[in-house]
Order: C-alpha cells, then sequence, then structure tokens
C-alpha cells in the first residue's frame, strides 16, 4: 500500500480549513437545502433555472466539503514555537539576498495547501521552497527554475509573527 502524504499546515491555515469545513457543513448546506426546497415548491422541475442552480451549489459544496475531509485527515500540523530557528523549516519566515537582481526578499515556508505566491508563501514543495529547507543564515542556494538559475544567500530565518 502506497504511503499516504501528510498535508503540512501552519496552526492558522488548520484554523482556516477547520472554520471552513464547519461553515459548509453547518450553513452552507442548510442554505442550499432551503433553495432546493423553494424552488421545488415552484412546480415543474424540468424548466426550473433555481432547481438546477441549487443542485449544482449543493454538489460544489459537498465536493468542497470531501476535499477539506480528506485533506484534515492526513495533516500534520506545525507548531512555530516549537521551530529550530538555525535553520530553514516549514513554518519559519526567511528574508533571503536574491544575487541576481541585487535585492532582498522574505519569504514564508508553508506546506503546499497554504502556499500563495501573492502573499510570499511558498511552498516546501516548490524548487524554491525545496532549495531552502535545511539551510542555514549564511548559505547561498542555487535553485532550478524553469527561467533558469536564481542564487539566494540566506540572511535571516524568523519565526512568523
Amino acid at each position: 500500500m502506497a504511503e499516504v502524504k501528510k498535508n503540512i499546515l501552519t496552526y492558522a491555515g488548520l484554523k482556516k480549513y477547520e472554520d471552513e469545513l464547519a461553515n459548509l457543513k453547518q450553513v452552507r448546506r442548510k442554505e442550499v437545502a432551503q433553495k432546493i426546497k423553494e424552488a421545488r415548491e415552484q412546480g415543474d422541475l424540468s424548466e426550473n433555472a433555481e432547481y438546477d442552480a441549487a443542485k449544482d451549489e449543493q454538489r460544489e459544496i459537498e465536493l468542497r466539503i470531501e476535499e477539506l475531509e480528506k485533506l484534515l485527515k492526513n495533516v500534520e500540523v506545525v507548531v512555530e514555537d516549537e521551530i529550530d530557528l538555525d535553520k530553514i523549516s516549514v513554518g519559519c519566515q526567511v528574508k533571503l539576498y536574491d544575487v541576481e537582481y541585487d535585492e532582498e526578499i522574505e519569504f514564508r515556508i508553508v506546506g503546499s495547501t497554504e502556499a500563495n505566491s501573492l502573499q510570499n508563501r511558498i511552498s516546501n514543495e516548490s524548487p524554491v521552497g525545496k532549495a531552502l529547507i535545511g539551510r542555514k543564515v549564511g548559505d547561498t542556494v542555487e535553485v532550478e527554475t524553469q527561467a533558469g538559475t536564481i542564487e539566494y544567500k540566506v540572511l535571516e530565518i524568523q519565526r512568523v509573527q
């Protein structure tokens, strides 16, 4: 049997997904059930756009619930207070120096489900994330990307504020 992949989440990420799941189960399901009931009361379902839309919405909600339950079943939470700041790991904030562009950048290393490049949250499974994991302040890291090789110097490792 293949090993089940652990979904690495920070505590904030875990809370976000748990809250979303609770909302879907306790609020959204009831809202959609009410929409379906009201649409049924209008009579002929074969040409009832409200009924079809509500059933589609219900399907989407149930799929998302299933997706979230699967994600949360195999979760591993990173406790930010226990992160070893001697080396880069999931849950820490890193300040890097980009050699090519002569600028400092900051990333937060997170599990793949929390990654968001617009918020500088990079996955531990991305090329940059993989290259940074385990590195220390002062290390120079070369990362092979689709755009070519990027060179970073690790300036600082810190806990997320």
